[in-house]
């Protein structure tokens, strides 16, 4: 199985940005799928972003394109989402994903998931 550790979440004001990490377990970390996700209490969980196992396409949810990039490291077993101009309506948790599949934004399709980055956004 693969274990997934997000990590560089924190507190930020608006306008200001944050890089977060998704360290991989296991050797065939390559051939997943890798995407990011965001959920708040009590609302059901939202795409943000997506990447393919060579990292040569992104997919992003519209309501982050153009501040946020996703990107990876087969040889380091990392993903990271590089999120800049953040506002408060990007405060979530933050989950990594990894699928062996290619459905990018339909969280039911990725097999493994960490516990969870808090990103909290001020005014």
């Amino acid at each position: 199985q693969v274990q997934l550790v997000e990590s560089g979440g924190g507190l930020v004001q608006a306008g200001g940005s944050l890089r977060l990490s998704c360290e991989a377990s296991g050797r065939t970390f390559s051939m997943y799928t890798m995407g990011w996700f965001r959920q708040a209490p009590g609302k059901e969980r939202e795409f943000v972003a997506a990447i393919s196992w060579r990292g040569v396409t992104t997919y992003y949810a519209d309501s982050v394109k153009g501040r946020f990039t996703i990107s990876r490291d087969n040889v380091q077993n990392m993903v990271y989402l590089q999120m800049n101009n953040l506002k408060p309506e990007d405060t979530f948790v933050y989950y990594c994903a990894a699928q062996s599949g290619t459905v990018y934004s339909n969280p039911n399709f990725y097999h493994y998931w960490g516990q969870g980055t808090q990103v909290t956004v001020s005014s």
